[in-house]
């Protein structure tokens, strides 16, 4: 049975690492040359490839233990993507403020944690399901929220739930800024690895791929 392991890969690999953001996109040309555009996406789905990130035989000891014990393809795992995995922007500090999850209604206990990529009038929101819980900050109209206290994270699907007493009232944002890991797989089931001396070795590709 396929089970998601809630373990990272090396990040001493996976920073050296190339990909990204990956849509589908369908598109029809129609007989006057104009076009017809549609995607059955809703999110992008991230690759990568830890190949290049592979420098030395600790590295190859590393990525071999890593694959085997998730047994290639068959369990997910948590990657750290270097160039996004937070919710603030570059040379800022994480605030409970710097992502807006929803409003509060007096009712509603339940918010998902998640990213908006904002570039002109146009704003995509993206789901975040594997937050680190220990960076975790909540905020309620402004006012940061105590875990534990008046909230719980669910480190596993990204969830905040708010504890009894400490509902977000109507009108009122509720907030929170995080780091976080995108939940992967392997893309293969075999890793050529070559030895180039004694002390050191490459895996031409080691593909990966963001698993919902």
């Amino acid at each position: 049975m396929n089970v998601f392991h809630e373990i990272r890969f090396p990040v001493s690999v996976s920073f050296r690492s190339s990909g990204g953001p990956m849509r589908r996109t369908e598109i029809v040309t129609l007989e006057s040359g104009h076009e017809e555009r549609n995607s059955p996406w809703q999110h992008a789905r991230r690759r990568y490839d830890a190949g290049i990130g592979v420098r030395s035989l600790v590295d190859i000891e590393k990525v071999l233990a890593f694959f085997e014990a998730r047994m290639g393809q068959l369990h997910g795992f948590r990657w750290k993507d270097a160039a996004d995995f937070r919710s603030n922007t570059v040379g800022s500090d994480i605030s409970s403020t710097d992502q807006l999850l929803g409003i509060g209604d007096g009712v509603t206990t339940v918010f998902q944690l998640s990213k908006a990529y904002e570039a002109g009038v146009h704003t995509y929101v993206r789901p975040i399901s594997k937050p680190v819980t220990s960076s975790v900050q909540v905020a309620v109209a402004g006012v940061e929220q105590s875990i534990g206290i008046a909230f719980l994270i669910n480190s596993t699907t990204g969830i905040i739930t708010f504890l009894s007493g400490h509902e977000p009232a109507f009108g009122q944002d509720v907030t929170a800024g995080f780091k976080f890991d995108v939940p992967v797989r392997f893309d293969t089931d075999h890793l050529a690895i070559s030895l180039e001396t004694f002390s050191s070795g490459a895996i031409s590709s080691i593909p990966i791929v963001e698993i919902r």
